[in-house]
């Protein structure tokens, strides 16, 4: 039997890790590199002129031309930061080159932090790679389904009613030879016309061609100017169905992924964050070796919040 090459690549060992990001001024020329890979621009005038000001943990960039001073995590999700950019960079690190994702209590222990700063940190860079992977549209061949995160709970309504289970879509393109490229993944507030529509709207890219079970509401991918075609699969297993192979190992991964590594978290309020964490790996499982840069980049590019936002 051959070896996946997915599963088998080369990622980014831990000491090649600590050669490239072991200190404070290597993480600050990683960052540099990812906000201004042009050299600095002032964030006020854009001017390129700029002298260093030191004497604090994270050197001043002050321009020359309007006296503005910004460092490298100004205007970022990392802004004003207490933590030094080493932690940040083992966060990118370990969030990056786990497959099943990693609880914040986890992490926590790693970085040697309390749950509460390692709470914080994970979430914000989720929401991160949230707004990186909800920027992109899928397209083309794109196979769809439905699903339910979280259970049953002890008295309450049974089955699909259930007050603790939040719907989801999953949605996976695939390439001329059948493969899988990239997921989404997200809550939907119900399985209706409405909800499907606005999801395909905001998610799938104009003249895809989805294929989904036969659940009514799917149809309503053809009002985002996309091509549907259904397949009743009259409850037959999954491993039944070689046309929706894909989207169901996705949605086993998902579930492997939550179940074996968070437990439980409140889905009502954190799904939308979680499940684009697990997307961005998958959309970049070719490229282990590259995720903490990725994740780096998708972090200066989030605008900054407080944890209140999240």
């Amino acid at each position: 039997m051959s070896r996946s090459a997915v599963q088998f690549q080369k990622g980014l060992s831990l000491p090649e890790f600590q050669r490239l990001y072991g200190t404070e001024e290597q993480c600050e020329a990683a960052l540099e590199k990812v906000c201004w890979p042009d050299g600095f621009r002032c964030p006020r005038c854009q001017c390129h002129e700029h002298g260093l000001v030191y004497g604090r943990r994270l050197k001043r960039y002050q321009c020359r031309s309007c006296g503005h001073q910004a460092t490298l995590t100004s205007g970022t999700i990392m802004q004003a930061t207490k933590l030094p950019l080493t932690t940040w960079f083992l966060a990118f690190y370990l969030i990056g080159q786990a497959k099943t994702g990693i609880s914040s209590l986890e992490l926590s222990r790693h970085l040697g932090v309390n749950y509460d700063t390692a709470w914080l940190l994970h979430n914000k860079i989720l929401r991160a790679m949230t707004e990186r992977e909800e920027a992109y549209l899928l397209r083309g061949k794109i196979q769809m389904d439905d699903s339910y995160l979280g259970g049953e709970l002890p008295g309450g309504k049974p089955g699909r009613g259930s007050e603790n289970k939040i719907p989801i879509v999953a949605a996976v393109s695939l390439n001329e030879a059948g493969h899988p490229i990239h997921a989404r993944i997200t809550a939907v507030s119900g399985f209706c016309s409405e909800a499907i529509a606005e999801w395909a709207k905001r998610h799938l890219m104009p003249g895809s061609q989805v294929l989904s079970d036969g659940l009514a509401c799917f149809r309503a991918v053809t009002t985002a100017n996309c091509h549907h075609k259904s397949v009743v699969t009259g409850g037959k297993h999954p491993n039944d169905l070689p046309q929706f192979r894909w989207i169901n190992t996705l949605l086993g991964n998902l579930k492997t992924s939550f179940c074996g590594t968070f437990h439980a978290f409140n889905f009502d309020k954190y799904a939308r964050r979680y499940l684009a964490g697990f997307c961005f790996r998958f959309n970049r499982r070719f490229s282990m070796a590259a995720m903490t840069e990725r994740i780096a980049n998708a972090v200066c590019c989030c605008t900054p919040c407080t944890e209140r936002d999240l």
